[in-house]
């Protein structure tokens, strides 16, 4: 079985940073993607970054510039420093690694709250 694990979560005054951690467990092969999703009340699950095994980035616009995606493949670890929080970042952030098991399977952790307030 693999599990993934959030950690870093909390409340931050707007303008703060926070930094977010998954880190996976289990029979693990190889992880190629991983990314960073969130959903705040009442809205649909969006992309905000993911990166690939060889360090290719992608943000949403709406975190260029404030957010960095990182990964540690030796700790099958993704990470997410957020930086100049607006109170808009508030949401449930889920890591999400798609690895290759014998075959593709997209795993997603348990969530972390992230609450910015103005």
């Amino acid at each position: 079985q693999v599990q993934l694990v959030e950690s870093g979560g909390g409340l931050v005054q707007a303008g703060g940073s926070l930094t977010l951690s998954c880190a996976a467990s289990g029979r693990i092969f190889r992880i190629n993607g991983m990314g960073w999703y969130r959903q705040a009340p009442g809205k649909q699950r969006e992309l905000v970054a993911d990166i690939t095994r060889g360090g290719s980035t992608n943000y949403a616009d709406s975190v260029k510039g404030r957010f960095t995606i990182s990964r540690d493949n030796a700790k099958n670890t993704v990470y997410l420093q957020m930086n100049s929080l607006k109170s808009e970042d508030t949401a449930v952030y889920y890591c999400r690694m798609d690895m290759d098991q014998g075959g593709q399977y997209g795993y997603w952790g348990q969530g972390t709250q992230v609450t910015v307030s103005s």
